[in-house]
């Protein structure tokens, strides 16, 4: 009998990923427009965030990683810019858990925004 595998699931999209950040930080498009100084347009980050645009230049991701007090590093990771670290991906220094798996960063990622909501009520 073979024994089963467990699959890993999928990472999420650049774009997936830069949206859970933005939510996460309680801000809107036109507000991370204002924070990028116009480097990055709301109208840009919307196709960003639905995958329409998968390769953004360094330029804007590093804008995006100051908007977003995150790791410019993973986020060219992402892009596709860097190779995953020893065939992992890089970790935002707030989720610097070993192990952690895409599921459980989404979800944290996704709760910081609801505990960032539930402050801004």
């Amino acid at each position: 009998m073979k024994e089963s595998r467990k699959r890993r699931p999928a990472k999420p999209t650049l774009g997936t990923h830069l949206a859970a950040l933005r939510n996460a930080a309680g801000l809107k498009l036109r507000q991370v427009e204002e924070a990028t100084d116009n480097e990055v347009s709301n109208a840009y980050l919307s196709q960003l965030e639905n995958d329409k645009i998968v390769k953004p230049s360094p330029h804007v991701l590093h804008a995006l990683s100051r908007a977003y007090s995150t790791s410019y590093e993973d986020l060219m990771e992402r892009a596709g810019y860097l190779p995953a670290e020893g065939g992992r991906s890089r970790r935002a220094a707030t989720f610097a858990i070993e192990n952690l798996t895409p599921e459980e960063e989404k979800a944290l990622i996704a709760y910081l925004g609801f505990i960032r909501q539930q402050k801004n009520a």
